[in-house]
């Protein structure tokens, strides 16, 4: 985490935030987030992240009564206090007014607003993922929502670490692929690309989406379709995508190693990305969209 930390109406010094355990959402999870990815100085795809953040608000219940154009030009101030170049960004809204175990404070706002910025973590050049049944419950009523309890997913994270893989696919309650912790899943076979649906208990995420829309462009279109575990065993490629890994090649899913690695498919489509981010690199950063 860098030196500067957004905290509802300024920047602070990171010794400077105070949060009190009065903010109940703070300790229940009862909040939203993203991670952004930050190119040459630029909050990428503010917008796409902006829309996700809104409708998962009013999916919780939380009030975001913030205007994105302001969220958007503090987030560019932060980012250039930090003196960021190439990193990432996050996001937090903590809803404080809720529930039985609230602060009385009166300076305590209805939602609390965070952001901080980070260097890009590193990863291997081609990921190890292990498998994991009843990883994730596609009939939840939250699913597809990225909120800040986030324990089911870091636990299980750190449980594929300390058997030596980088990532885990979470598979639903119907046996079903959903995504990895951090990131979406894609299969290659015979030249056709396919991911899980959103039905299947899946974030959808803005690399994921970029590439739903500009795949077809490359000549790679991108299906959503129910995968079981034996269809990313049979697979020629498998990759990933999240906001810090972009299009990430997978080599090996427990002991299924991966044919192609990175294949001509995947090869593509990090390509068609990284063409997409030069564009929208090029017009600079677009502005909000309500």
């Amino acid at each position: 985490m860098h030196k500067f930390v957004f905290h509802n109406d300024r920047i602070l010094s990171l010794r400077e935030v105070r949060l009190s355990p009065g903010q109940a959402g703070l300790f229940n999870g009862w909040g939203l987030f993203t991670t952004m990815r930050i190119y040459a100085g630029q909050p990428f795809e503010f917008a796409r992240h902006w829309r996700r953040l809104s409708r998962d608000a009013v999916r919780i219940q939380l009030p975001l009564e913030f205007d994105p154009d302001q969220v958007f030009a503090r987030l560019c101030e932060l980012v250039r206090a930090n003196q960021v170049q190439e990193g990432c960004a996050r996001i937090y809204f903590i809803y404080n007014k809720v529930g039985f175990w609230c602060s009385a404070e009166e300076d305590l706002p209805v939602v609390d607003w965070l952001m901080y910025t980070t260097d890009l973590l590193t990863h291997a050049a081609a990921a190890h993922l292990a498998l994991l049944a009843h990883g994730r419950h596609a009939a939840s009523p939250l699913i597809g929502t990225k909120v800040t309890a986030w324990l089911n997913n870091v636990w299980h994270l750190e449980q594929a670490h300390r058997r030596g893989f980088d990532e885990v696919i979470l598979l639903n309650e119907r046996g079903e692929v959903t995504e990895c912790t951090s990131a979406n899943l894609f299969c290659v076979r015979a030249g056709q690309v396919f991911t899980p649906p959103p039905a299947a208990g899946v974030l959808s995420g803005v690399t994921r989406e970029v590439l739903l829309e500009t795949g077809a462009e490359a000549g790679v279109p991108i299906e959503e379709r129910t995968l079981l575990p034996e269809d990313v065993y049979a697979a020629e490629e498998v990759f990933v995508t999240s906001t810090t890994r972009e299009v990430h090649p997978v080599a090996r899913v427990e002991e299924h190693r991966v044919p192609q690695v990175p294949g001509p498919v995947t090869l593509r489509l990090q390509q068609a990305f990284r063409e997409y981010v030069r564009q929208f690199l090029a017009q600079g950063a677009r502005q909000p969209a309500s």
